[in-house]
């Protein structure tokens, strides 16, 4: 005896199984945050809408139980509104998908695509000085093989800026200690881009090598960053370890290390470093792996934000202050009182 498959679930098999890995050619890592997604809309149908996952039908992928889930992520689940406007863009691309794979269902495809992305408030951007990330380098304890590892990544994380998907992917062969000395970053979307090594991670990072061993070459294709046990990072890994490191800089300097620093706070530093140093927006672009110069262009705006503030904030009242008209003359504050004598319809 089978169980009968329903059309939802034949969808979205194909969905995960062909055209996300096949046609878009996602990362595991897209494709996990991709089942997540869907792993909350069907938490959604069963406890709110009372339809379990094996009885989910196409049908029932309509534009009210999807505009339900995003409320119910905003309210129920207490979820941010880019939380919520990323479940919105991974079930808008599979209504996309199923709009053309399956056309009978081209009219609740449609109305779902026709939901809109909520606004989000752009946040300050939170990144340390060179001070900042010197302070939580020198927590890292490099008499021990831990320590040593903990300090290169984020030595990695600050001298190149790269994310922690591109950490943890980081394999042997994709460090070159050969003149030009490079790093192979294996980035989003599995677009390949080469890097120059900074001088000062170069001496640290060879003598890991020879360390861990992964310098032989039966080793080239063994991760540079392992767990205890060997195996490859995960992100969750890298997350605690460099908030370990931040918090216990943030106990020595609470001003310098604010709270909140992360991963992508370094990588943030990183950018800001580059702008900092007048490096050109293409050069900071194709380091940091951006599509476009004008996701780059953000870390320009917040430099020049700073410089504001800073000025603002050393800047002498050259003008002095003028009271307005109507506080100082008593015929002009006599003559606004009169004109609440009147009702004026």
């Amino acid at each position: 005896w089978c169980m009968k498959t329903t059309d939802f679930a034949r969808e979205l098999h194909r969905y995960f199984r062909l055209y996300l890995p096949n046609e878009r050619g996602c990362s595991p890592q897209t494709l996990y945050s991709y089942q997540q997604a869907f792993s909350q809309f069907l938490m959604y149908m069963s406890d709110e809408q009372n339809i379990k996952p094996e009885k989910m039908e196409m049908k029932h992928f309509s534009v009210e139980n999807v505009n339900g889930f995003l409320n119910w992520l905003e309210g129920a689940n207490h979820c941010s509104v880019s939380t919520r406007n990323h479940r919105l863009a991974v079930i808008r691309s599979f209504a996309s998908f199923v709009k053309y794979d399956c056309p009978a269902h081209l009219e609740d495809c449609t109305k779902i695509l026709s939901i809109r992305f909520k606004k989000t408030v752009q946040g300050e951007m939170l990144y340390l000085k060179p001070e900042g990330v010197k302070l939580i380098l020198e927590q890292t304890d490099r008499s021990t093989s831990a320590g040593r590892r903990d300090f290169l990544m984020i030595s990695l994380f600050f001298s190149v800026g790269l994310r922690v998907s591109e950490i943890i992917n980081l394999r042997a062969r994709d460090i070159s200690f050969n003149t030009p000395k490079t790093i192979t970053i294996h980035g989003k979307g599995n677009k390949i881009r080469m890097v120059p090594m900074m001088k000062q991670i170069e001496k640290p990072l060879k003598e890991y090598f020879d360390e861990t061993g992964i310098s032989l070459p039966e080793k080239l294709n063994e991760f540079v960053f392992r767990s205890h046990l060997k195996r490859q990072m995960t992100r969750q890994g890298v997350f605690y370890i460099v908030r370990k490191y931040a918090e216990k800089a943030r106990l020595m300097d609470p001003i310098l290390i604010p709270e909140g620093v992360g991963c992508h706070t370094l990588r943030h530093s990183a950018a800001m470093a580059y702008v900092n140093s007048g490096v050109d927006m293409i050069y900071i672009r194709d380091l940091l792996g951006h599509v476009s110069v004008q996701t780059t262009e953000i870390y320009a705006r917040a430099d020049s934000e700073a410089k504001r503030k800073a000025i603002e904030s050393t800047a002498v009242d050259y003008v002095p202050k003028e009271e307005a008209i109507w506080e100082t003359d008593k015929s002009v504050m006599d003559f606004v009182k009169s004109l609440f004598k009147y009702n004026i319809m």
